[in-house]
């Protein structure tokens, strides 16, 4: 999830079990411990563009590492913030490790995939449920937050939990619907889906993007969820092969290793872009849901050495437009 968002849940896990004398406090350090695991976006490298795409969401976001990340966001207030805190070391580690347990859990909601399960596997988990940012899902918590702190009354952080619990529990009445629906698509269409991903496009939980392999094909397609469904049909792309697409790719090089990399991050549905032969597509995320216009991509080159990695590509200009044609999608005005 996005920041703010991830920083109000663990607020509102330890509004819920703080003394009320020490609300505002609690909240501010909750909030921050929040935020910790994010601290792994900053292992990257300049020499390979795709190391950051391995780390981050892996050992930060991870359940066994919760005690130590907790432990190290405590060690951080109660060194540099003590006399604010007030509070014996046992309760701000407590805090610190509750709101920091929080982060993966809830990324693990969302469908970029979080390694909880690291290191006995290196598995994305991803639950599909709600976009990375989701204004309505995020909104009301930050208020009924605010007024719990300036109230002083946490029954307003009860009304905080008792919006995301309903809020993610939409999600998934929505995503069930758009599952029914996708199967019937499949049958009437005569394909046998092998793999099939039901996700919410972004910020909303409305337009649901679907995403499943037949035959070899990738079929991408949207379903508007309101009272009444509407299937919106969308394209297909051809799943990589690389043998087919590469013919002059050494299979021990760094860029076909950096492939099997991306593939590993994006759950093998990767397709070449018919736009950009060079470039390798992950079609699980795109700017509108129904079509091909990916978040990003890796790109090859077939004139470099050996030892070079690929070029990561993401394509923010087609995102901008995009999100003015999904606003069209989701108040029905296409």
């Amino acid at each position: 999830m996005d920041p703010v968002s991830q920083g109000l849940v663990g607020s509102v896990a330890c509004q819920i079990i703080s003394n009320k004398k020490k609300l505002l406090v609690i909240t501010v350090i909750s909030f921050l411990s929040a935020l910790a695991p994010d601290l792994d976006i900053f292992i990257r490298s300049e020499y390979d563009p795709i190391l950051f795409l391995e780390f981050h969401r892996q050992f930060t976001h991870s359940l066994i590492f919760i005690p130590i990340g907790g432990l190290l966001c405590a060690l951080f207030f109660n060194l540099f913030i003590p006399k604010a805190l007030n509070m014996p070391f046992k309760h701000i580690y407590i805090i610190c490790t509750l709101a920091y347990g929080t982060h993966g859990i809830l990324d693990a909601f969302t469908s970029y995939g979080t390694q909880l399960l690291w290191p006995f596997t290196d598995e994305r988990i991803a639950w599909h449920l709600i976009s990375v940012i989701d204004p309505i899902f995020t909104i009301p918590i930050l208020l009924f937050i605010m007024t719990a702190v300036i109230k002083n009354k946490k029954l307003y952080s009860y009304f905080a939990l008792g919006w995301l619990v309903i809020y993610l529990f939409l999600s998934y009445i929505q995503q069930h619907r758009a599952t029914i629906l996708i199967n019937e698509i499949i049958s009437q269409r005569n394909h046998f889906g092998t793999r099939l991903i039901v996700k919410p496009s972004f910020a909303n939980i409305i337009v649901w993007k679907t995403l499943y392999e037949s035959d070899n094909y990738y079929y991408i397609d949207a379903i508007r969820l309101t009272s009444n469904s509407k299937f919106i049909p969308g394209t297909k792309t051809k799943k990589l092969n690389i043998e087919e697409s590469f013919p002059w790719l050494d299979r021990k090089s760094k860029q076909a290793i950096d492939i099997e990399r991306f593939k590993w991050f994006s759950d093998n549905y990767l397709s070449q872009s018919q736009k950009y032969p060079l470039q390798i597509m992950d079609v699980r995320f795109t700017s509108l849901p129904h079509t091909l216009s990916p978040l990003w991509s890796i790109e090859l080159d077939p004139e470099i050495d050996s030892s070079s990695h690929v070029k990561y590509i993401t394509n923010r200009g087609v995102n901008e437009r995009g999100y003015e044609n999904l606003w069209k999608m989701i108040i029905d005005n296409e």
